[in-house]
């Protein structure tokens, strides 16, 4: 029913068997491209999740009141990482590529260099996307209560 490319679209982890079916790298570009888009969301979707929504928050502000007051300085930098997206989605990629073996463009420990950093640059173009759209929704829901409170005139 499914193609052969969703079960080779990612090459062996430590974590499964090596399969026979062609890697990701065999694969055509658009298939390549896909999966990098859909592991850069997983990787968008924890790092925004844990440095911006409400079920982390307690966490976060823990995290927060540690990076500015410990007196270490690694102590300081290892609790800033779970406050920023962009500095926590390096950390959630490296777990991404550990867990599912990615590769981009090469087999080896470069394709693993470049699919890494290519993940967080495109995961964090996606958490900018979402960010605005936050943004824009908030505005319009704001423009909308204005619009109400006035009683609907708008001469």
């Amino acid at each position: 029913m499914y193609p052969d490319v969703w079960v080779a679209s990612l090459a062996p982890s430590p974590f499964q068997a090596p399969c026979t079916v062609p890697d990701l790298l065999q694969q055509p570009l658009t298939v390549q491209l896909f999966v990098l888009l859909v592991l850069s969301a997983v990787v968008a979707c924890v790092a925004w999740t844990v440095t911006h929504e409400e079920v982390f928050r307690e966490p976060r502000e823990y995290c927060v009141r540690k990076s500015l007051n410990a007196r270490s300085l690694i102590t300081r930098k290892f609790f800033y990482l779970f406050t920023c997206e962009y500095c926590f989605s390096h950390y959630v990629a490296a777990g991404v590529l550990l867990g599912t073996g990615y590769r981009m463009l090469m087999p080896d420990w470069r394709g693993a260099i470049v699919a890494w950093f290519l993940l967080v640059w495109v995961a964090n173009f996606q958490m900018n996307a979402f960010a605005r759209l936050r943004l824009e929704i908030k505005l319009d829901r704001l423009e909308i209560d204005e619009k109400s409170e006035d009683g609907g005139d708008s001469r």
